[in-house]
């Protein structure tokens, strides 16, 4: 498969009060035509800010201060801003994380599809209208004439995520960014979520970059996965040699962490494993590996020098100086 998407040692920063943190630091990726890659880690790891970059949509204190977004071998950091806003919505779409806030509550859902067809297909407003509909139809919502007319206020968490979808989806873009697109939903609604996203990238042949911290969403939905810890790639793999032979200890932990692995070989009065400590702040990151500190196989070498993301076989990435003949150099 062609390659789509190359993202070549990002760093987005931000200036606070504090001082400047990279919530995105040094994040290299590829992406193929036609694939899911999953984005895993915790809360505040970066993996919305990763996704908001490619979009050019970061915040009013953010900038991105080094690396390249290579989409289609056009680097999306080097076009005007009337070239990028050509590019959202029409080549490239993103489903934000919490449909509520993302959809206008004061227009009827149909108008917001519509506006977006408008916006990049210069359409008339009935047919914009029309394609909304089918839209709608498209994503599983039934009765979409009706449900056009409707507030958000009217539809459920699910339904509302469905016309997320519809907008997202509503110019056949090559590139999906959802985040967190189960978030809040029940266990039945995110498996029909997630079987829209793929029926979705089938039909229309794209590549989806879903991101989340759920692990099971990962092992259902992608063929890729990156973890990302404190702003960086940690690992990065297809999601079958993560899930079989997890190298980084991160990543070791979150899959020890899920409750579905663990009991099976759990005896009475076991408690469910854990990441000891926590996430380091991004305003003094210390030299060395992020991860040194919560990492049991640690060594005091691991804290005077950032382990680079290596190879380690062909197509598994990982940046722990475990597996690097580097170490000490």
């Amino acid at each position: 498969m062609p390659l789509l998407l190359e993202i070549k040692d990002l760093k987005t920063a931000f200036d606070t009060a504090q001082g400047r943190i990279n919530a995105v630091d040094g994040v290299s990726l590829k992406i193929n035509s036609g694939e899911t890659l999953g984005i895993v880690g915790e809360s505040g790891c970066g993996k919305t800010m990763l996704a908001l970059s490619i979009m050019r949509l970061i915040p009013a204190n953010g900038k991105i201060i080094n690396g390249e977004i290579l989409f289609s071998g056009k680097d999306l950091l080097k076009i005007s801003a009337e070239e990028m806003r050509a590019k959202r919505g029409s080549e490239i779409s993103m489903i934000f994380q919490e449909p509520m806030t993302s959809l206008n509550p004061v227009f009827r859902v149909g108008e917001q599809i519509a506006e977006a067809i408008r916006l990049h297909q210069n359409l008339p407003a009935k047919k914009a209208m029309e394609l909304s509909v089918e839209q709608l139809h498209e994503v599983g919502i039934p009765d979409p004439q009706k449900r056009a007319r409707d507030y958000p206020h009217n539809l459920s968490g699910g339904m509302r995520q469905r016309v997320m979808i519809a907008m997202a989806m509503s110019c056949n873009p090559q590139l999906l960014l959802a985040d967190e697109p189960t978030t809040a939903l029940d266990v039945t609604i995110q498996a029909q979520i997630l079987d829209l996203i793929s029926g979705l990238k089938q039909k229309k042949k794209m590549a989806v970059v879903l991101i989340t911290h759920d692990l099971g969403v990962v092992a259902q939905a992608t063929e890729k996965v990156a973890v990302m810890y404190a702003g960086k790639i940690v690992e990065n793999s297809a999601v079958e040699k993560i899930f079989a032979n997890p190298l980084h200890p991160y990543t070791q932990g979150l899959l020890e962490s899920i409750p579905a692995r663990c009991v099976d070989s759990m005896e009475k009065g076991d408690y469910l494993k854990t990441i000891p400590g926590s996430v380091p702040s991004l305003y003094n990151i210390a030299p060395g590996c992020r991860f040194y500190d919560r990492c049991s196989c640690a060594d005091e070498e691991c804290a005077k020098k950032e382990p680079p993301l290596t190879e380690i076989e062909p197509g598994h990435l990982v940046s722990c100086w475990k597996y690097s003949a580097n170490k000490n150099n």
